[in-house]
Parts: structure tokens; C-alpha cells; sequence
């Protein structure tokens, strides 16, 4: 369908030319402000062909992709009569990189498909998520802990005030660590739909704390004794996910009378059972097969192993299917104390900064491209890279496969160098620095380094058309779709 028919096709999906007061072209959308709400179908728009979303408010936006969406605004606003603006004109240099960056964002999310794998990676970043600024909390106190207890243990610090220093900041680490699957039993109770307080008690039954360690519990099925910990935070993912059933199902099946009596103690009772009997063994045999995976792959690959994973980090972001690595570094902090995986997919951000500095110093001609690249870069260095990939590298294309390039060397160079962990999960880029684990952090810079070295040069040479090098705005024409 061009341009002018689906116009024509949105003025009157509006309600006609009297309905709209006002067109909007906004990068990657048309936003329309109109009379009367209730004359619009917004069911027709959805349908249209070459509509990617639809966003309702105060104004309706229509989602149609960049260079799309200004040619459809002009020929609605001039069928319709109504006033025609452009809403990047009068923002500021910040305003307009995170409108960008916002809109470029939601623009090739809407031309992904949203598949059950998607969905499942969104649920487990739901259960994560606002779990972040405590591990960033409790992991920064300690590892400030432990360079105080190896200062203490090299003698260059004494007395009992620093030893009373390191127990209170590991108490304080330890009010998250120390009860982990408790705070995710709460969280994926709350995603899934059970009672919270009992996603809490189920995510605490994994500690076994009630058992004698002298005299431990035998698996009935197994005959082994059951060990604490087992499965860790998968194994409260999957308890509480079968919890979100069984208390649903009493729910509809006991009198209400007796429902607050009955339907708690009749779901822990069964949930229980299969959680220290059935669930911790399994989930502990996948737990521990795929850390033992991971672990195998970065230290036999080292290098190798690091450059695929650093290169193929950012598509995986792109698809929302990173969001499944989040329990496993989870998993891998619990079990061992640090991820190993983390820092490596780190360096895929290191090559965004190295791309962006590329682009600045090569495109410094042009304006609007510098200006981009100078507002992203601050954040882009502490690990947020989003303005740098939305707004910069990946409209342009063949800088965004620079960029993932770059993120490879940089990973190949943690993999080879080995063993560098991190004790939580959240930060990137120099931000992750405090909590590298057991003081490695030349490693990582190292890494980062080569990441900033790798995304620059690859970049310079081979990811700028020479169009933008001559002043050619970018037109943000989404070469590159991940569906």
C-alpha cells in the first residue's frame, strides 16, 4: 500500500477530517490529536497494512517506522486539512536523543514477533528485575568487604575495628544473599499470581532450615539424604510456578468459609512435598549441568569462546532473548560467588563506545550525527548502551555489526585471560569494575579496552558510509530487523 492510501485509509479510521486537530510526525510514528475519542477505530488501524502498533492516549499513536511515518503525516495533514508539526523541532539536544533512542527502540520491537520463548524471557525479566538495585547494593558492599578483608589479611590494615567493619558490611550483603530464594519466591509469586507471602515460604524451604544437619531428611524416592540449597533459584522458580497452580485450583473447589484456613496449608503441604522430594533434585541436576556448560565453554574455549558470545550478545538483546541468562547468573553467583558469563557479554557494550567514538571522530562534519554520539557516549561508557545502539549504530547499519565485532574482541580477551567473575548482576561497562570478583579487575579493564579499541577500528574502516562522513543525516531506515 503507498503512502497516500493508507493516509487517506487513517484520516477516516480517525473519524473523518473533521475529527483531527492536530498531525504529529514524531521519527518513527504519526501521533494524531483528535475532537472526539469515540469516532475512532482504533481496531481498523491496528489491522491496516504497514501499521506496526498502536499506542492510545491523550494522543493516538500510530507506529510506522522512520522516513514511513513523515511521509504518511504530510499527506494526512494535508488531506485532512489539520495542522501539521514536527516534534523534534523545538526539543533539545537531550530531549531529542532520548526520543530517538525511545522511538527507534519501540519501532523494531514492534516488528518483532512476540513467540511463547519471548513471552517466557519476559515473565523470568518481570521476576528479576526490581531485584537489581539490591544485588548492585549488596554486591558494591561486598566487595568493598572483601578488598577490606584481604587488606586485613595482608596486614596492611589491623585492629578490631576493621574486623568489626567487615562483619557489619558482610552482614548487610548477606540481607539479600543469604535469603535469596526468598525474595524470588516473593517475586515470582506475585508474577505468576500465588499468594506472595507463600512464595516467600516456598522460596525459604529450599535452606531446609528446620532439619537436623547431623541427622538429615532421605529423599523417599532417592534414599539420599537432602542437601540444602539444592536446585537454588531455578527450583523456586518452578515450586512457585506449580504453587500459582494449586492455589488457584483450591481456590475454586473449598467454600469460602474455609478458605484462608485451608487453601494455605493444603498448597504448602503439596508444593512441599514435591519441592524437597522432586523438584531440588531435578532442578539441582540442571542448575549444576548448566553451569557446568557455561564454565566448560569459557575455559576450553577461552578466547574463541569469549569473541562469539562478546559479538553475539547485543542481537540476542535485540530478540529479548537475554533475559533467560538472568536466572542462570543467578545460579552462578549462589553456587560459586561470582558469574563468569557476565563480563564477558560486558564487552558488547565496550564495542558500542569504541563504534561511537569511530563515528564521532570520522562523521565530525555532521552535526546531527556528532550530537548523537556525544550524548550517548557519558552513559554508553558506565554501561548503558541503549542511546548508542537505538539512536546511532543501528540506524546506520553496518556500524552496528562493527560494534558487535568489536564487543567480540573484547570478550575474546576476558576469555583468554579466564576466571574473571562478577559477584552480582545489573551494572556493565566501568560500572561492573567494583564488583569484579576477587579483586581481577585489571582483567576486565583490560577487556573493556580492547572492546573500545576493537568497536573504534573495525568501525572507522568498515562501518561508516561515506554519505554520513559527508554530511547525510541519518534517516534511521532500519537496515537491520530482528524478528
Amino acid at each position: 500500500m503507498d503512502n497516500n492510501t493508507l493516509a487517506k485509509l487513517l484520516v477516516d479510521d480517525f473519524g473523518g477530517s473533521s475529527n483531527l486537530i492536530e498531525v504529529i510526525n514524531c521519527m518513527t510514528r504519526v501521533r494524531v490529536k483528535v475532537r472526539d475519542n469515540s469516532k475512532v477505530n482504533y481496531g481498523a488501524i491496528k489491522s491496516r497494512e504497514g501499521v506496526m502498533g498502536l499506542v492510545e492516549g491523550d494522543q493516538i499513536q500510530v507506529v510506522l517506522g522512520p522516513g514511513k511515518s513523515e511521509k504518511v503525516a504530510k499527506a494526512m495533514a494535508e488531506i485532512s486539512n489539520a495542522k501539521l508539526s514536527e516534534e523534534l523541532a523545538t526539543s533539545t539536544d537531550k530531549e531529542s536523543l532520548e526520543r530517538r533512542t525511545r522511538e527507534n527502540k519501540e519501532s523494531y520491537k514492534a516488528k518483532q514477533k512476540q513467540s511463547g520463548f519471548k513471552k517466557f524471557t519476559a515473565t523470568i525479566a518481570s521476576i528479576f528485575v526490581p531485584l537489581i538495585p539490591a544485588f548492585v547494593g549488596a554486591g558494591l558492599i561486598g566487595g568493598i568487604a572483601s578488598v577490606l578483608s584481604n587488606m586485613a589479611t595482608a596486614g596492611t590494615l589491623t585492629g578490631d575495628g576493621v574486623n568489626n567493619l567487615i562483619q557489619i558490611l558482610n552482614v548487610m550483603k548477606n540481607g539479600l544473599y543469604a535469603y535469596l530464594n526468598i525474595f524470588i519466591g516473593i517475586n515470582t509469586a506475585k508474577v505468576f499470581g500465588a499468594n506472595e507471602g507463600l512464595g516467600g515460604v516456598v522460596g525459604g524451604m529450599v535452606y531446609l532450615t528446620g532439619m537436623n544437619p547431623d541427622m538429615p531428611i532421605s529423599n523417599i524416592f532417592l534414599g539420599t539424604p537432602l542437601a540444602a540449597g539444592q536446585g537454588g533459584v531455578i527450583g523456586v522458580l518452578i515450586s512457585v510456578y506449580l504453587l500459582s497452580k494449586i492455589e488457584n485450583a483450591l481456590h475454586k473447589i473449598i467454600p469460602d468459609s474455609l478458605d484462608i484456613i485451608l487453601v494455605p496449608m493444603l498448597s504448602l503441604l503439596a508444593v512441599g512435598l514435591l519441592t524437597m522430594f522432586i523438584i531440588m533434585p531435578l532442578a539441582g541436576l540442571i542448575s549444576n549441568g548448566l553451569i557446568g556448560f557455561i564454565n566448560g565453554v569459557i575455559n576450553i574455549g577461552g578466547a574463541v569462546s569469549g569473541f562469539i558470545l562478546g559479538a553475539l550478545f547485543l542481537p540476542m538483546v535485540m530478540l529479548g532473548l537475554h533475559q533467560i541468562l538472568t536466572p542462570i547468573h543467578v545460579a552462578m553467583i549462589e553456587q560459586q560467588g561470582a558469574t563468569y558469563l557476565l563480563p564477558i557479554l560486558a564487552m558488547a557494550g565496550a564495542g558500542q563506545v569504541g563504534a561511537a567514538l569511530a563515528i564521532l571522530v570520522k562523521c565530525r562534519k555532521n552535526k546531527q550525527i556528532t550530537t548523537i554520539a556525544k550524548g550517548g557516549l557519558p552513559v554508553g561508557f558506565l554501561g548503558i548502551g541503549e542511546p548508542l545502539i537505538y539512536a546511532l549504530t543501528l540506524p546506520m547499519g553496518k556500524a552496528f555489526i562493527t560494534a558487535c565485532l568489536g564487543g567480540g574482541i573484547g570478550g575474546a580477551v576476558i576469555g583468554a585471560i579466564g576466571s574473571i567473575g562478577s559477584t552480582a548482576i545489573g551494572p556493565s561497562g566501568l560500572a561492573l569494575i567494583p564488583l569484579i570478583y576477587q579483586n581481577r579487575w585489571l582483567g576486565y579493564l583490560a577487556g573493556l579496552i580492547a572492546g573500545y579499541i576493537g568497536g573504534f577500528v573495525l568501525t572507522y574502516f568498515f562501518g561508516v558510509d561515506q554519505k554520513y562522513v559527508d554530511g547525510a543525516n541519518l534517516d534511521n531506515s532500519n537496515k537491520f530487523e530482528f524478528k
